[in-house]
């Protein structure tokens, strides 16, 4: 079992920024692929960023191509979402997940692919 903790949410203006971390405890996911999520008010969740185990390979949703950058430090075990020049539509509940058993430069963009997710970080953006 993996448990993964976010943090780094909070209140920020328009144009500001943000960085996400999702670790998780008890145990190493280097060998997971990790994706972010979101989810605001009334909406459905949907897919933000993934990255592949070995941290070569990403993909972003077009939303927030060019202004979020996923990453990951597997000797610190922890996956980082930058979030620049943020806008009020980017409101939401941030998730991480993790997904083992994949080709170490594979990721995956279904939020059903993935085994394990954390609690949730609130990002609010004010206009």
């Amino acid at each position: 079992q993996v448990q993964l903790v976010e943090s780094g949410g909070g209140l920020v203006q328009a144009g500001g920024s943000l960085r996400l971390s999702c670790a998780p405890s008890g145990r190493s996911f280097s060998t997971y692929a990790v994706g972010w999520f979101r989810q605001a008010p009334g909406k459905e969740r949907e897919f933000v960023a993934t990255i592949s185990s070995n941290g070569i390979r990403t993909y972003y949703a077009d939303p927030v191509k060019g202004r979020f950058t996923i990453s990951r430090d597997n000797a610190k075990n922890t996956v980082y979402l930058q979030m620049n020049s943020l806008k009020p539509e980017d409101t939401a509940v941030y998730y991480c997940a993790a997904v083992g058993g994949l080709w170490s430069g594979s990721y995956s963009r279904g939020a059903t692919d993935y085994d394990y997710w954390g609690q949730g970080t609130q990002v609010t953006v004010s206009s």
